[in-house]
This record gives structure tokens, sequence and C-alpha cells, in this order.
């Protein structure tokens, strides 16, 4: 699962990101208290300075790790986009439901090890609106079930010609 010399498996990481960050923190415990107490023990028993250098050692030991595995997941933390074969199999999974007519928009993007989605479709306008949320639910539902994804949302229109809803160009202040 993890190879202490050599860093983590991403492979583990991505199937189990979990169990990895436990062991890896397991492992950074035990590492931190036997060098703290050793250091305490050979302060105290030979020269004063061992603990506080110990202290230091443990404080770079910390800071490096760390900012090591920050590093490594920040990307999923931010929400990263999918890649173009998750938006590929998404996008398939979507023309494939019944009665879409077109869709607008497809996004993917990773919240932790998983993704959220967020589908814009267009359904025939005639289309009552009990049988548009069925559709639009079940979308929803099988959506939820690929083993990537841990939360969809899908939006239902009878058109896709309008302007974008939610642009952050609406948010922004005026810079000129």
């Amino acid at each position: 699962m993890y190879d202490h010399h050599q860093g983590i498996d991403t492979g583990a990481c991505e199937l189990n990101c979990v169990i990895s960050c436990i062991d890896l923190d397991h492992y950074f415990d035990v590492v931190t208290n036997l060098v703290g107490l050793a250091a305490a023990i050979l302060g105290d028993s030979f020269y004063w300075w061992i603990d506080p250098a110990g202290a230091i050692l443990l404080a770079v030991y910390t800071i490096s790790n760390w900012s090591e595995t920050v590093m490594e997941n920040a990307v999923s933390l931010v929400g990263e986009s999918a890649s173009p074969e998750i938006l590929q199999k998404l996008t398939y999974l979507v023309l494939r439901h019944p009665k879409v007519k077109r869709i607008d928009t497809v996004r993917a993007y990773t919240f932790g090890v998983l993704y959220f989605v967020e589908v814009d479709i267009e359904l025939p306008e005639e289309l009552p609106l009990r049988e548009a949320h069925a559709i639009g639910e079940t979308l929803q539902n099988k959506i939820e079930r690929l083993p990537e994804v841990e939360r969809a949302f899908v939006h239902l229109d009878y058109e896709c010609e309008h302007k974008p809803e939610h642009t952050i160009h609406n948010r922004l202040p005026d810079n000129a």
C-alpha cells in the first residue's frame, strides 16, 4: 500500500486515498514519537543541546513531509477538471438518456478523490413538468451510480440558445 522509502503509491491513493492517508499519518506519528523520545532521553543523559536539536529536526521533517502531501493532494481539493475520457463517458451517458434533445454543458471537477458533475440538457418544450422532472432525476441517479462520481447536478431547459446564467464575468468588478 505505502512504501515508506519510495513515497506514496499513487495507484493505492487513487484506489483508496483514505487508507493511504491514515497509513501515512500513523507512520508519521511513529517517527516523530521515536525521534522526540530519543532526543529527550539523549539530551537528559548526555548533552543538553540534543533535545532542542531533535525538536528542530522534527519541525523540519514535519514541514517537508506535510508540505509534500499538501502539494500532492491540492489539485483534488481545489476542483481540477475531469479528464477528457471521463467527460466523454458522461457525455455519452447523457446523450443516450431518453428524450434528451441536446446537451448544453457537461462539467466534472474533483471533489476529493471523486467528481462533482454538472449537466445542462435540453428537453422538448412541450414536455409536462412531471415527466421532465422524472427524466432529470433518473439521469442524475444514473450519473451518481458511476464509481468515479460523488454527486451530480442536472439542469433542465427547453432551449440552449440563451446566454449562460452563471459566468464569472457577471460577478467580477469592472477593472476598466
